[in-house]
């Protein structure tokens, strides 16, 4: 069998699969979750064995240690991964649920019920752990999940995924509800993303390679994002102690993440104030600041920055830094030079914080909070399918929700229309 016929058979079972998973019960959903979790359990062992395999080819390779951290399941992503299957167990279903209620004048009932989208390819880099949050996720909704990892964790994503469709065996979940593509090669992107009769949506999740590749190439609907250009925005009024705290944790908790910190900007009124200790701090944390002329005359430790620095998504302990002279020139910043993803302002000022979140249209938008927030499970999604950054259909962290649609259901008792 061709590769081309190898990825439509993938296709073709999800598409049956699909359809006998948009009428299982919740219960039945849920009892998958909960023993894809024990089976993993099980299996630690040998899937870490299987991760270490993984770990050790990208160090052959030369590839960089923030990168190789990705791959890595640690205790912390395993534990994670696990309470992620056991929290999409217990969320609500939302398959089947009717919202926006009306009565025409006629007496017919008008609602709009919640539906699985059907079969979603996810092509993703690097974390394994998307294996098993993407699954979970697609299933919970009703849909199934075709699954096509990076050659860097190809071992890691075989182990997860043999587990999650063992488990399917032996519960009520069709086996096929979980595919996963398990060759390398590149052109498989492209075979995927061209069967628009068996599969319903892609989610790419990766470097800007791959989401070029995908959306260039698709026939299918994509949802992406492109890039984690996220701001925290020092007001004024910032206090010193909470911006030193939130710019650390935007940017150091894990800094291969596209929620964290990338650029800060801070109000000219706190530059000699607030902006010295922040920068201070991170330079103690061994993070290189890129500055504007202005955040050079406060911090003789920063670096001239570049305009091609306010578009960077470093991923590394790399921050842009500029002062601004107010609100509407952070707010110009953002528009010109943000990805859509994150931001934030630090601010005791009520009135400058609702004027932040009603200007600001990124997809996830804060106050006196940390980036790292915008995740699906700190949000209370159990887990995320990834982010998006288009604003049709979902925009920001996806959860069950966003794998669903809304049909129209009409309930009468002979009405005609005239």
């Amino acid at each position: 069998m061709s590769l081309q016929q190898d990825i439509q058979d993938i296709a073709r079972r999800a598409k049956t699969a699909a359809a006998r998973c948009a009428e299982l019960s919740s219960a039945q959903k849920d009892a998958w979750l909960l023993h894809a979790a024990g089976t993993l359990e099980t299996r630690r062992a040998a899937i870490l064995e299987a991760n270490a395999r993984d770990l050790a080819a990208a160090r052959e390779k030369g590839v960089a240690e923030p990168l190789v951290n990705r791959l890595a399941l640690s205790e912390s992503k395993w534990r994670d991964m696990i309470a992620g299957l056991r929290d999409v167990a217990s969320l609500p279903d939302p398959v089947g649920s009717v919202e926006r209620t009306h009565v025409r004048p006629n007496g017919l009932r008008v609602g709009r019920m919640r539906i699985p989208l059907g079969v979603i390819g996810i092509i993703y880099e690097s974390r394994p752990n998307v294996t098993v949050d993407a699954a979970s996720l697609c299933v919970k909704a009703g849909n199934a999940v075709i699954l096509r990892g990076g050659s860097e964790a190809l071992q890691s994503n075989l182990a997860l995924a043999d587990a999650l469709r063992c488990a399917a065996r032996e519960t009520d979940v069709p086996e096929d509800a979980i595919g996963i593509v398990d060759v390398t090669d590149r052109e498989a992107i492209l075979h995927l993303v061209r069967l628009d009769r068996e599969i319903d949506l892609i989610i790419p999740r990766g470097g800007p390679g791959l989401i070029r590749t995908v959306t260039e190439n698709s026939t299918i609907p994509v949802i992406k994002h492109d890039a984690g250009v996220c701001h925290v925005y020092l007001d004024a009024s910032a206090d010193p102690e909470m911006a030193v705290g939130i710019v650390i944790d935007s940017k150091l908790r894990q800094m291969a993440v596209c929620n964290g910190l990338e650029t800060l900007l801070c109000h000219r009124d706190a530059a000699a104030t607030v902006l010295p200790r922040v920068l201070k701090a991170l330079h103690e944390e061994g993070v290189e600041v890129r500055g504007d002329a202005r955040t050079c005359e406060v911090f003789g430790d920063a670096r001239p920055a570049v305009e091609s620095d306010w578009t960077e998504e470093y991923l590394a302990p790399i921050v842009a830094c500029r002062v601004v002279d107010g609100m509407d020139e952070a707010v110009d910043h953002i528009r010109r030079y943000g990805s859509d993803h994150t931001e934030v302002i630090v601010t005791e000022s009520y009135a400058h914080s609702e004027e932040f979140l009603h200007r600001v249209n990124s997809s996830v938008v804060g106050v006196n909070c940390s980036t790292a927030f915008a995740d699906g499970y700190r949000l209370g999604l159990g887990a995320e399918i990834g982010i998006s950054t288009s604003k049709l259909h979902a925009y920001g962290p996806m959860g069950l929700e966003g794998l669903t649609t809304l049909k129209f259901v009409l309930r009468g008792d002979g009405q005609l229309r005239e």
